[in-house]
Parts: structure tokens; C-alpha cells; sequence
């Protein structure tokens, strides 16, 4: 079902359902990981996060509380997988709804990224979800139910602090969340830490700790990651203008935006932006 019903933009007619699908392996891509529920049916892939790297397969699912900048890449394939759009509105609605005592309390602030073995309830729930997209009248009634269904099974689950983490509007991770949307809405600028910090709500102390755990970057490195991958974004648009690209995001000196972009992706910049002026004439002639 997924491999018949997969499109190339991964959206599928169910709102908030998708559907991954790769061809080949060992094809580095830098993305922002949205906040998901990721379940491998076919493959392999490897996912980094600042320092941490996470691998999961057929038959286990990764979860991401917080949009953070990623690198990964696919180990086996061709691969197929299964993603649900996780909001925190609908989480913190469910909390609420718990019997009293059925959650254990949330402490600390757990990676936003986690990885787990998927029980048969979840995969089961997910492919009743999939199975909606073969009888489209019964999307409007049933998806609802079986997203709550799915909802409910993360929440509980083995990850179930990371995922309740994302409705709690006091927790750690939302603090977080605050500081990286304020970041990454700012990324060109300069910023003291102790003033992210401050519109985080927490100590100087408590702001590191936390981001660390939670992103596995400090702010600072945070903030690269984003101006490097908007870098690349650029430079697919504007090959020519490789300082500007550079300028434009938040660099000062070439030289260092062509040595921390060449440490991130492998090659400099002055390389990535020859391969895109190379690929232009292909990607103008493949436009219908």
C-alpha cells in the first residue's frame, strides 16, 4: 500500500499522513525533521542530530518532538515508510482526557529525536490508517479516529515522555521549542545566549542543560546548522553568488562560511554551487 500510494512531495489525500519513499541509499540530504511519527516498513536509515546519530529499520519507528535541522541518509533501499504529522493541540487535548494516574509524570527534557522497536498495536493502527486511502469516502469519518488511536499509542508508549513533552505547554521541551522557533526566525542575527535564555524562562544554567538534551546542539551551533542549510538552499537558486549567498545568511567572512559549509556537507561551497549551475539545463529541461 505504501510503495502504490507513495508521491513525490510524500503528502498522501489524508490530511497529515505521508509517505516516504527512496530509491537509493547512501544519499546524504539535510532537512528540518518537523515534528513526526516515522515508521520504517521497508530499508534502513540513519539520522543525525548535532552530535547523535540514530539508526532505525523495518519495523521500528523514530519520533521528533521539535523541527530541528538534520542530516541523514537511507542505509538500505529501496525503502518505504509511514509518517503522521504530530500536533501538539491535539496531544495536550489528550492529556487532559487521560484517566488520572494512567501517565506517568514527564521529568527532565528527553532528546527530541527517539528511537524505538514499533508494537503490533501501532503498526496495526497505522496500517487500518493507510488502508483508508483505497476507500476515500471513509476518510473524513475514520482518519480521525484512527490518528487519536495512534496518538494514543506513542503517548503510552516507549517514548511516550518525549511525545507527551510536546503538549505540555510547561515543560521543558516547550521552553526549548520557544527559544529554537526564536532562533531559527533570527538566524542571520547575532544573539547574547542569556538573552535567549531569558524568553526561554530559565537560568542561563538550566537554558544550556536543557537545549543540550533536548537538541544535542549548544544555541550557537544550532544557529550554524540553520544558516547552512539555508546556505544550500540559496546556492540552488543562486549559483553565482556564492559571497552573497554567504553574506545573506548571516556570514561576515567568506573564509569561514566556506570552511564550517565544507566541515557540514563534505565540499565547499564554490563546489556545490558548480554542481547546481551544472544540473540547471537538466532541471529547466525536465519541467513539463
Amino acid at each position: 500500500m505504501l510503495d502504490r500510494h507513495a508521491r513525490p512531495e510524500a503528502t498522501t489525500a489524508i490530511d497529515g499522513v505521508l509517505i516516504g519513499r527512496a530509491i537509493t541509499a547512501y544519499e546524504n540530504s539535510a532537512s528540518m525533521s518537523g515534528t513526526v511519527l516515522a515508521l520504517i516498513a521497508q530499508g534502513a536509515k540513519t539520522l543525525a542530530l548535532g552530535e547523535r546519530v540514530f539508526e532505525y529499520r523495518a519495523g521500528q519507528y523514530l519520533v521528533a518532538s521539535i523541527d530541528l535541522p538534520v542530516t541523514g541518509h537511507y542505509t538500505e533501499a529501496p525503502a518505504l515508510g509511514f509518517g503522521l504529522v504530530l500536533d501538539p493541540a491535539e496531544i495536550a487535548e489528550m492529556l487532559l482526557q487521560a484517566p488520572d494516574g494512567s501517565l506517568p509524570p514527564v521529568t527532565g527534557a528527553p532528546s527530541a529525536i527517539a528511537v524505538s522497536d514499533a508494537p503490533a498495536e501501532l503498526v496495526d493502527a497505522a496500517v487500518r490508517m493507510l488502508r483508508l486511502l483505497e476507500t476515500p469516502r471513509d476518510i473524513p469519518v475514520m482518519a480521525p479516529l484512527i490518528r487519536r488511536e495512534i496518538l494514543w499509542r506513542l503517548v503510552t508508549g516507549e517514548q511516550g515522555a518525549t511525545v507527551r513533552q510536546l503538549g505540555l505547554a510547561d515543560s521543558s521541551l516547550a521552553h526549548v521549542a520557544r527559544s529554537v522557533r526564536w532562533i531559527r526566525d533570527h538566524y542571520r542575527e547575532s544573539f547574547r545566549v542569556e538573552d535567549v535564555a531569558r524568553l526561554a524562562g530559565m537560568s542561563v544554567s538550566a537554558f544550556h542543560r536543557n537545549f543540550q538534551s533536548v537538541t544535542a546542539m549548544s544555541p550557537i551551533q544550532f544557529q550554524k546548522q540553520i544558516r547552512l542549510q539555508e546556505a544550500r538552499l540559496m546556492l540552488a537558486t543562486r549559483p553565482n553568488d556564492v559571497t552573497g549567498v554567504g553574506h545573506h545568511v548571516g556570514y561576515d567572512s567568506p573564509s569561514q562560511f566556506s570552511r564550517e559549509y565544507r566541515r557540514q556537507f563534505g565540499a565547499p561551497p564554490s563546489r556545490d554551487a558548480a554542481r547546481f549551475r551544472a544540473d540547471a539545463p537538466l532541471a529547466a529541461l525536465s519541467v513539463p
